[in-house]
Order: structure tokens, then C-alpha cells, then sequence
């Protein structure tokens, strides 16, 4: 009895010799690395919402008295402008549709001889409401506008007579705008301007008509809610 219990021991003994060596010899897995997660990209900009803005430029035009006192004037109405505008923007994917409005203060004015007498035009107001159309790449927005203008333009011949009249035209433009923080934007255009003539009947016989077209580059800060 004694001899066979020992050959149960020797034996059970032996199997978990022969299990352990052969744990020891199989490859030890290691546990796979953790995937990385990664951040979600950071939405794109929207520019859809209200703004408000200043902005400064030139404008140099030309204007015309076609029949003045003695001959015809037409010469160049140069000057500075500085104004504030407001507006609204609605993104459609890259798309986006606007509506903005703006008034200026300005110089531009200009005069020649024509004949024997001078013309002189000051264009001492302008304004515009125009449509935006542009293209969102992420901050960066290039547009084209266009849309009424409208403006007070003073004529006048010394010596002879002066008359002035709110003129209602056209302008079109292109421009770009660069969102440097959420909600404030740097915005640089060009507009053309086209504010028609009138009839100066002061200005002398036969009666001039006076008209004024305009080329304006501004830049300047918008703020957006």
C-alpha cells in the first residue's frame, strides 16, 4: 500500500514538472499597445451672422461738365474716404450668400479750366447696399459685390453758378476677407462707381450736365455677433 502511494506521488509530481517546463518554452504574449486616439479636426469656420465694421481708402474718378460756360471739362476727382458699414452673411457649405450697407465720408473732389471758366465737383457723401457672393476657405473669404449707390455731388463754376443733387447709381466690386479671431475679421475691396449726371442749370448756358464715376479701394475691421 505504502509502495503504491508513493508511486502516485512521483507521478503526479512529474506531470506538473513536465506542465511547468512546458509553460517556461511557449512564447510570452505581450499585450498589444493601445491605439492612439486621435483628436477630432477642428470645425471650419462659418461666417454666417451679423457684422458691423470701419473701414478707410481712396477714390479717384474722373468728372465731366459736358456743355459748360465756354467748352467741355472733364478731370480727374481724387480724394479720401473713411465710413462705417453693417451686414449680414449666410453660409451654405463653402457658399456664402451677404447683404451689406455702408456710409462714407469724403474728399474727392477735383476741377479744370474748361473754356474760359472752371469747373469745380465735390462728392462730399457716398453710401452703397450691395449683394456679396463668396467662397469660404476656412477664415479666408474672397467675394464679389455689387449692388445701388448713392451720393451727394456739388457742382459748381465760379463766377457762374453751383448746384448740387443726391445722385442714385451703380457700383460692382471684388474683394477678400481674412477672420483672424471668431469674431473679428480684416476685409480689404474694390468698388467701381458710376453716380449717373444731372442738369446744373447755374452752371452757365447751355445747361451742363454734370456726371462723376469713381474707382475705390478700402480696407478695414469688422466684428461679427
Amino acid at each position: 500500500m505504502n509502495r503504491l502511494f508513493e508511486v502516485a506521488i512521483v507521478t503526479t509530481t512529474l506531470a506538473f514538472a513536465g506542465q511547468a517546463a512546458l509553460a517556461a518554452d511557449m512564447p510570452v504574449r505581450r499585450p498589444l499597445p493601445q491605439e492612439t486616439v486621435k483628436a477630432p479636426p477642428p470645425p471650419l469656420f462659418n461666417w454666417s451672422g451679423f457684422y458691423v465694421g470701419l473701414h478707410g481708402g481712396y477714390g479717384w474718378g474722373r468728372s465731366q461738365f459736358d456743355a459748360p460756360v465756354d467748352g467741355t471739362g472733364t478731370f480727374n476727382a481724387n480724394g479720401w474716404l473713411l465710413g462705417g458699414l453693417a451686414g449680414v452673411n449666410y453660409q451654405v457649405g463653402q457658399t456664402v450668400f451677404g447683404l451689406e450697407a455702408d456710409i462714407n465720408w469724403t474728399d474727392m473732389n477735383g476741377s479744370a479750366a474748361c473754356g474760359l471758366a472752371t469747373c469745380e465737383t465735390d462728392v462730399p457723401w457716398l453710401g452703397t447696399v450691395r449683394g456679396r457672393l463668396g467662397y469660404a476657405m476656412d477664415r479666408f473669404l474672397p467675394y464679389l459685390t455689387g449692388g445701388v449707390a448713392f451720393g451727394k455731388v456739388e457742382a459748381n463754376v465760379p463766377g457762374i453758378g453751383s448746384a448740387s443733387d443726391t445722385r442714385v447709381g451703380w457700383t460692382a466690386g471684388v474683394g477678400a476677407e481674412y477672420a483672424f479671431t471668431d469674431r473679428m475679421s480684416w476685409k480689404t475691396e474694390y468698388l467701381y462707381v458710376d453716380l449717373g449726371s444731372f442738369d446744373c442749370a447755374a452752371c452757365g448756358a447751355p445747361t451742363p450736365d454734370v456726371s462723376f464715376k469713381s474707382h475705390i479701394v478700402r480696407t478695414g475691421l469688422n466684428v461679427r455677433f
